[in-house]
């Protein structure tokens, strides 16, 4: 188990290194200039040469861009460093870490509902192929896959506060000292959010779920005159979690691409909207530091997706 630990990790500095040269270079393609937007936000002429000029040596971008790369490399290599905001000269690293805890708590309660409504409903709907329970958890699915979530987090912000005046609050209140208020501000975006994932895992369940019941080991269980929850739960539902597990690892990207969109609907101050107005105001040192970031814990999340292999399938083995 160590090795293959120690394995995998080393295995994520290649992928980490090639993610961190994209990123670098493809927001710097993006189109605009952020030394125009300066200039143009102080009443500077961006034909300025001298003034363009000194401005761009100010914030390091006088630089060729692979030697600007090799410098940010090195900052983060050696002391964690992400740079600083080109407009505020504030650290990335605490501008980042102000804004992760929101994201972070809206995807893990967006992720635990969908999986509270998938896994359950899935399960139920492929031991009761056919029956009222499987079409309505079918039609729930295919419902929550056709609806897009930034129009239900529109309408649940616009609708209620036209008709009945009110509206999802977004004053958070630290977790640990108010845990209902801050509850009451991450619960709808959260239910939006992970109604939207739960179609996907519940399809994938009740696909698996069926599969696993049709093989011999599950007809010699019945055999047996084992009763029906411990056939389902002891001997199905492992089995079938596995690829359910796989596809909640693929999930993760796609669960903060919807958190970028649902902050920014519920006003909610997490890593979307910070990277909303740094794309707009073209600051790439937060653009670069939050896609880092974001791609680290994607890949952690992956390492433990098939860390779980092993919990869940005992034919899995992690030699040392």
């Amino acid at each position: 188990m160590g090795s293959y630990l120690l394995k995998r990790v080393l295995a994520l500095i290649p992928t980490l290194l090639i993610a961190s040269v994209l990123v670098f270079s493809v927001v710097r393609l993006v189109p605009g200039d952020v030394l125009d937007l300066m200039l143009s936000e102080n009443d500077y002429s961006a034909s300025s040469h001298d003034t363009r000029a000194d401005l761009e040596k100010a914030l390091g971008l006088d630089d060729p861009i692979y030697i600007q790369y090799v410098n940010w490399l090195g900052d983060i290599v050696l002391h964690g460093d992400l740079g600083e905001s080109l407009w505020r000269n504030t650290s990335v690293n605490q501008e980042i870490a102000d804004r992760l805890p929101v994201t972070v708590e809206l995807g893990v309660l967006s992720l635990l509902i969908a999986l509270v409504i998938a896994i359950p409903v899935g399960v139920y709907s492929a031991i009761r192929q056919e029956t009222l329970g499987d079409n309505l958890g079918r039609s729930f699915s295919i419902v929550a896959l056709a609806v897009p979530n930034f129009w239900l987090g529109t309408m649940v912000v616009i609708l209620p506060a036209m008709w009945w005046g009110w509206s999802p609050p977004n004053t958070i209140e630290p977790f640990f000292s108010d845990p209902i208020e801050n509850l009451k501000v991450f619960l709808v975006p959260s239910l939006i959010l992970g109604a939207s994932l739960s179609a996907v895992v519940m399809r994938m369940t009740r696909t698996m779920m069926l599969e696993v019941l049709r093989q011999d080991y599950i007809r010699t269980a019945w055999a047996k005159g084992l009763r029906e929850r411990k056939v389902v739960l002891r001997h199905a539902v492992k089995n079938a979690m596995i690829p359910v597990i796989t596809l909640v690892g693929i999930l993760v990207p796609i669960l903060f691409g919807g958190t970028v969109i649902i902050e920014q609907i519920f006003r909610l101050p997490g890593i979307g909207q910070l990277l909303l107005d740094s794309v707009s105001n073209r600051d790439y040192p937060i653009i670069t530091g939050i896609f880092l970031i974001s791609g680290v814990m994607v890949m952690v999340v992956n390492l433990l997706v098939d860390l779980c292999y092993g919990l869940l399938d005992p034919k899995v083995r992690y030699d040392d």
